[in-house]
């Protein structure tokens, strides 16, 4: 952590206390508060800790008001536009980007790990046919514990190096598991031959009876999405993969907290939501409805996939994928598609509208995401799990990171309790 020369001072009960105050390399400065309980017994009350910061990080850095994303220092939108997610993997994992034999050893290493031990096609078939992807997603990732025991020890840097290469490789395969089982079609071996959005995608739609061919231009949107969702900082979902490796919990048994978190409908179930809305629209002639619902401050309507928690500017993501939404689109078309019809309708409207200028509600990431995913085909209970897939390096960065941190300690939040205060206990008949 950096050295600190600033201090704050905090009176109570007549009493001063000297708090150290830490300057980030970019960012706000932050105050020292972990002696505070300590010295004046006191705690600090931040509900959803959105004033908090609960670690010190190397790997992303999110600036809301300016609309800033940075990987490891680069720029998301060069990342994107100059990069593949794998390259992103290696940035996030190891901190710098790879030279060409780095990058080529890695990717040989996650094409060697995609496939997934054959036994855990009976543990598939253990979930009830309609059983949601995320539920398959959550069990079967949690599940990876009991057949890799190989990579479980934390305390082995190599097993640590070795269950975040089996993730990385194995998650698109488990996804595409989760999905063919969802509708009844036989699992499909991942491909060497292929790169990893392109596998994916092959994974997901190819059957035995005919030869699937993968359009470049949807493997690459497929691919900048993975992009464009591997990290984001101390999210929900990412800080409950810390506070589940902060026990000691083995890395299977945390990826799969985060993605039982990232299941929310808050959080990780934005583009499922926002396809949803479009649903809910119906058709073209019923935006300018929704538009007025959506500016009147007594309906609770709220257009889904427009501004961000975030980002008070624009989110960064968005420009990029819409370029690639933009490509698809023109690609498949949306002539017999009247959900894609009401979403590039409903986006030009909000580009041009007023209101929606003002209020800096532009289009986000997961309504580009959601557009594009609709329009491969993909059903929205797939759109969560495929969000999982390309988190899951984030949250893996995140891990390591933590782990290697001298400072790691087991997570313990505080509370402000306001129930009974001590009282007897009344035996059954007196009551």
């Amino acid at each position: 952590m950096t050295d600190t020369q600033k201090t704050a001072q905090l009176s109570l009960n007549g009493e001063t206390y000297e708090l150290p105050v830490f300057s980030p390399s970019v960012g706000p400065d932050v105050l020292d508060i972990r002696k505070l309980y300590a010295q004046a017994g006191v705690f600090t009350y931040d509900p959803g800790f959105t004033s908090t910061a609960s670690c010190d990080s190397t790997i992303t850095y999110i600036d809301g008001e300016e609309g800033i994303l940075l990987h490891r220092g680069y720029p998301i939108d060069q990342l994107a536009a100059k990069s593949h997610y794998l390259e992103v993997c290696y940035l996030l994992l190891y901190g710098e980007l790879p030279t060409a034999a780095q990058l080529e050893d890695f990717e040989t290493r996650v094409t060697r790990h995609t496939m997934v031990h054959e036994q855990m096609h009976n543990f598939f078939r253990g979930f009830r046919r309609d059983a949601h992807p995320m539920a398959t997603l959550v069990g079967v990732v949690g599940a990876m514990s009991a057949f890799y025991h190989d990579s479980t020890d934390i305390a082995d840097p190599w097993q640590r190096e070795v269950a975040a290469i089996r993730l990385i490789a194995k998650l698109p395969t488990i996804a595409a598991m989760a999905h063919k089982y969802s509708i009844g079609q036989p699992f499909v071996y991942p491909r060497n031959d292929l790169d990893y959005a392109a596998n994916f995608l092959h994974m997901c739609f190819s059957v035995p009876a005919e030869q699937y061919h993968v359009d470049p231009i949807l493997s690459r949107a497929m691919d900048r999405i993975f992009t464009l969702h591997a990290d984001h900082e101390q999210n929900a979902s990412t800080s409950t993969v810390r506070l589940a490796s902060s026990s000691g919990a083995n890395p299977f048994a945390c990826i799969a907290a985060g993605i039982a978190c990232l299941w929310g409908p808050a959080h990780g179930g934005a583009n499922q939501a926002c396809l949803e809305m479009l649903k809910e629209i119906g058709s073209v002639d019923r935006i300018p409805e929704f538009i007025a619902r959506a500016k009147d401050k007594n309906d609770p309507f709220r257009l889904m996939g427009f501004g961000h928690r975030v980002y008070k500017n624009t989110d960064p993501r968005a420009k990029v994928l819409k370029q690639s939404a933009d490509e698809v689109l023109e690609l498949l078309g949306v002539e017999n598609n009247p959900l894609l019809q009401v979403a590039k309708e409903l986006e030009q409207t909000a580009l041009n509208d007023p209101y929606f200028i003002e209020k800096k509600l532009f289009p986000n990431v997961d309504f580009y995401s959601g557009i594009i995913l609709e329009a491969m085909g993909f059903p929205t209970a797939m759109f969560t799990p495929i969000f999982a897939l390309s988190r899951t390096v984030g949250w893996i960065s995140q891990w390591k990171e933590m782990i290697g941190d001298p400072q790691n300690k087991i997570g313990r939040p505080r509370q402000l309790y306001l129930g009974e205060t001590a009282r007897d206990y009344v035996d059954i008949e007196n009551r």
